[in-house]
């Protein structure tokens, strides 16, 4: 009986736990490689780099999915180049206003020139002076009054979101631009298709149906999705025939309306008091907002707006609207510095007595946190109001990781009970405010597109002052001392979450 031997085991056979080994060493490194390449900010770079190499396949796939930055690269070297084209276009056919200054206000003016002549270093953005301000608080006060607007509308309505839904706030604007169609006025909308996803295949369906041309704002396909998720457009604005805007925090939706009739979701956060802060603006002043909305929807439908004096009538207008000077700070993946941040730490730079801020997010930046942190230092009296409880656990113990920092220097922190103060606000010395669509945190500096408006006047900023120290009635100082001594367990976890803060 002949007997067989058997052939040697793993001679010839493939040792694929070792070549799967090899792979993914190799995918490390490369994805090591493209995070110290693609990501300017240190601390983000060690955070996607401590991610990607200590959480095993999750940290590479997060980073792909919404770390990588191609922004400079391929997805917006064409909107700067056309919002350059846009602009260059108003200079040539003189649609830009001289800077001017009410004469009571000129010493405001020459304290804080250096943030002027930053936010206008394209000359098309200088401070206005011929504009009327109204300060609209919470969704009850604003969605009425931009109906209003919408009534008497006559030439366009130029509407830009982050969030539409499709419930009564939503239906109630819907109602109102629809008729405004049938009357011949034109409007335009842009949504961001992250933001107002729910509603992509019902009310902006209908929308477009009706003759409203709509158009997403980097639209979600696949694996677009991927990348593009970072870049929302946050802005909240409306344009209604060149001279009145609407700018501020409040999206189109019943959430941000506290009003019994409506039938709230069981979601928590839909249930909660709301406070948010929008602003209506009439006069020169709208003629930026209504060259962001030019620039956005050039880029999000691939044709351009006449520069016509339908669009810009304040140019030509001898009418007079009022005295409140503004001037627009906006920025996002498409700006080469990131605007918005340099206004805000110039402004707190310039802050001699007093310094108040609303955010519903708060992870600032090195740069931001030392700014603040000398500030109160210095003599200037901050006070900080945040949510008591934010939207997510994790962005929660986030901003909870910088109270220590800011306590020690003597900063207030107010956390608000009521509900959810979702406003962005801030307050200089009682003579200039700030009102916008910005956070204060990396995803609104670096990857969102964001728009403020910076008003120069003391009535408005006083009025501005007076709602937030009526907001710090509903809410429970911070106490350095309590705080010190919170569980060590909750210390860790901060400190831990910490680490992320520049990803989320």
């Amino acid at each position: 009986m002949a007997i067989v031997e058997p052939s040697p085991k793993n001679c010839t056979s493939v040792n694929l736990p070792l070549i799967l080994e090899i792979l993914y060493l190799l995918l490390l490194i490369f994805s090591c490689i493209r995070i110290i390449y693609d990501t300017r900010s240190a601390p983000k770079t060690i955070s996607y780099l401590l991610f990607a190499i200590f959480v095993p396949v999750v940290g590479i796939i997060f980073y792909f999915s919404v770390g990588i930055n191609y922004r400079k690269r391929k997805m917006y070297r064409q909107k700067i180049i056309s919002d350059n084209v846009i602009g260059l276009s108003l200079l040539e056919k003189k649609m830009i206003f001289a800077p001017s200054a009410d004469k009571d206000n000129l010493a405001l003016m020459d304290k804080n020139k250096r943030l002027i002549r930053f936010l206008n270093q394209n000359g098309i953005n200088p401070v206005t002076s011929n504009n009327h301000i109204r300060i609209l608080l919470n969704g009850e006060k604003k969605i009425p009054e931009v109906l209003e607007a919408i009534k008497n509308a006559k030439h366009h309505i130029h509407i830009e979101y982050y969030i539409i839904e499709d419930d009564s706030t939503g239906r109630e604007i819907e109602n109102a631009l629809v008729e405004k169609v049938r009357e011949g006025v034109t409007v335009r909308l842009i949504y961001d298709d992250f933001g107002s996803r729910s509603v992509r295949k019902t009310l902006l369906r209908r929308l477009a149906a009706a003759g409203i041309e709509t158009n997403p704002f980097n639209k979600i396909v696949f694996i677009a999705f991927a990348n593009r998720i970072n870049y929302r457009n946050h802005r909240k604005i409306i344009i209604v025939d060149g001279s009145i805007g609407f700018i501020g925090g409040i999206n189109i939706s019943d959430r941000y309306i506290n009003r019994p009739r409506i039938r709230r979701r069981r979601r928590r956060w839909d249930q909660m008091y709301w406070r948010d802060t929008h602003m209506r603006i009439e006069g020169d002043g709208v003629s930026y907002l209504q060259f962001l909305f030019f620039c956005d929807w050039s880029f999000c439908s691939e044709s351009t707006l006449p520069l016509s004096v339908e669009y810009f009538p304040t140019f030509e207008s001898p009418v007079n609207y009022g005295t409140k000077q503004i001037q627009i700070a906006a920025s996002g993946p498409d700006s080469d510095t990131s605007i918005i941040l340099y206004s805000l730490l110039e402004l707190i730079n310039t802050a001699e007595s007093e310094l108040l801020l609303t955010t519903p997010y708060l992870i600032p930046c090195e740069s931001l946190l030392n700014a603040l942190v000398l500030a109160s230092i210095g003599g200037v009296d901050v006070k900080i109001l945040v949510p008591k409880r934010n939207d997510s656990l994790v962005i929660n113990l986030a901003s909870q990781s910088y109270y220590d920092e800011l306590l020690q220097a003597g900063i207030e922190i107010y956390e608000y009970k009521k509900g959810f103060i979702h406003a962005k606000t801030v307050v200089v010395d009682g003579s200039i405010s700030t009102i916008g669509t910005a956070n204060m945190d990396d995803r609104s500096f670096d990857l969102n597109f964001e728009v403020n408006a910076i008003v120069f006047d003391k009535e408005v900023a006083h009025e501005l002052r007076n709602v937030y120290f009526n907001d710090v009635k509903n809410a429970i100082r911070v106490d350095p001392n309590k705080w010190e001594d919170r569980p060590k367990i909750k210390k860790l976890l901060e400190k831990t979450v910490r680490l992320l803060s520049p990803m989320l």
